[in-house]
């Protein structure tokens, strides 16, 4: 592969308390590169995403984003979040504001863009995502999958390089899963960059290039994906692929 590096974690360690919730994670991801990870429930796979933004603070190994490594200098924590868009299980958008003020609040205080020139991107991200007739509409007056679209277009405002999704669609009721899974597809075959926890299988074999399944805070197996799904080798991945498919 002659694509660029973006992602790089060399033996990251984290622990909360006495327990140690990533071992020796190495992994790299490439330009382009859509990843999906899975496992089961406390196997650290949201861990292991919300350290490359520094949401959670990793102890040993280095992660490294681009060209920069994630310390504890606010500096590179700012650089790589400007680069590093995030979409969370709960939406986590401000009540108190319309989806288009969620949207332009980070351009306009972090990028200092003037005030039209946010809208506008705003629009065009929410009219990516297909609720640009909602974008003056408060959250709590939007289903959930509207609002999830809103989260990925709020993400989107900052332009980022590479997008982060810690299970975009557990929250949701099913029929508001598929919206939802068809702008991260939309997004993935533009070319954007991607790391999703999910277990909406049939969308990893639909988009990643790879899958990487988690167990106990460690990577047990990591393939492209037909081959995750066809030739599992491990007994643990296989035992989880027999529950969920």
């Amino acid at each position: 592969m002659n694509k660029e590096k973006v992602i790089e974690l060399n033996k990251v360690n984290k622990w909360y308390g006495e327990f140690h919730v990533l071992k020796d994670i190495d992994l790299s991801v490439y330009q382009g590169e859509k990843i999906i990870v899975c496992g089961p429930s406390g196997s650290g796979k949201s861990t292991l995403i919300r350290c490359i933004n520094r949401l959670e603070e990793h102890q040993e190994g280095t992660v490294r984003v681009r060209d920069t490594i994630l310390d504890h200098h606010t500096q590179s924590i700012e650089k790589i979040r400007s680069e590093v868009g995030m979409v969370f299980q709960q939406f986590n958008l401000f009540p108190h504001l319309s989806i288009l003020d969620n949207c332009t609040l980070a351009p306009s205080w972090v990028r200092k863009m003037p005030k039209k020139d946010a809208e506008d991107l705003a629009m065009k991200y929410l009219t990516k995502v297909k609720i640009d007739d909602q974008a003056l509409k408060f959250p709590g007056q939007l289903s959930g999958g509207q609002q999830q679209r809103a989260a990925i277009a709020r993400a989107l405002c900052m332009e980022p390089k590479i997008m982060l999704f810690d299970e975009p669609t557990s929250a949701l009721d099913p029929e508001m899963i598929k919206e939802v899974l068809d702008v991260m597809t939309d997004l993935a075959k533009a070319g954007m960059t991607m790391i999703v926890v999910s277990h909406e299988m049939a969308f990893a074999k639909e988009v990643a290039d790879r899958v990487i399944f988690m167990d106990e805070g460690s990577i047990v197996e990591e393939k492209p994906t037909a081959q995750f799904f066809s030739n599992p080798e491990n007994e643990r991945t296989k035992l989880f692929l027999s529950q969920i498919l």
